[in-house]
């Protein structure tokens, strides 16, 4: 599945919620309108994690949704994933295409025009950038400014997303990096209303990013 022409990236978070409750959420945010699903679950084991990867790419697949996984190749590989994603602490992006192979997606979350020129450069397909704000998720995040997030797109020719904190009333923040999408995690994972939330967060998404 291409990367490109995907604006709006949900990155999922289970805090608080049953599996059901879980699961449900990313059915209805898949049917608002995501276009890409990174499973993202740090707490998980190796079974519990292939198990709920499975659930999730039973929905994902309904919609042809590309189903990323965070981190755990094996876990990608198992599910027969879109791709997987790494992280700076994770196994490098040159390690990640040899094991995952040139048909498969892999992105690295970057910080700097430094890392995400050597992750484009090991392999990477798309880059995500930040955090462009302070999130209220448990991950640590460091600050990234639109300037740096904007010298990062114009230095690459591959995909890049903005990421952390981000959200339908800050997201037109980015415009002037002229990034290709969005990630996102609380902005639709902890809302109450998540069709609502992910269809009114696709549109300031897709003003934020309407030059492409």
């Amino acid at each position: 599945m291409p990367i490109k022409n995907r604006p709006l990236y949900l990155v999922t978070d289970r805090t608080g919620l049953t599996t059901p409750e879980f699961l449900n959420r990313i059915q209805a945010a898949c049917a608002a309108g995501v276009d890409i699903v990174q499973l993202r679950e740090k707490d998980l084991l190796g079974r519990e994690y292939f198990e709920l990867a499975q659930q999730v790419k039973r929905i994902t697949d309904q919609f042809q949704i590309p189903l990323i996984i965070d981190d755990r190749i094996d876990v990608a590989q198992a599910v027969d994933a879109a791709g997987v994603h790494i992280g700076q602490a994770d196994l490098s992006v040159a390690v990640a295409r040899q094991l995952m192979g040139p048909e498969k997606l892999v992105g690295a979350t970057t910080k700097t025009v430094t890392q995400a020129l050597e992750a484009a450069k090991a392999g990477a397909d798309y880059v995500g950038v930040g955090a462009i704000f302070e999130t209220t998720t448990h991950v640590k995040t460091v600050r990234t400014s639109v300037a740096t997030l904007a010298a990062i797109k114009d230095q690459l020719n591959i995909p890049v997303y903005a990421l952390g904190g981000l959200t339908a009333d800050n997201v037109a923040a980015v415009t002037p990096a002229h990034v290709d999408g969005v990630a996102v995690v609380s902005a639709i994972m902890k809302a109450t209303d998540v069709t609502t939330a992910t269809r009114v967060l696709r549109q300031a998404v897709l003003q934020a990013v309407a030059h492409q």
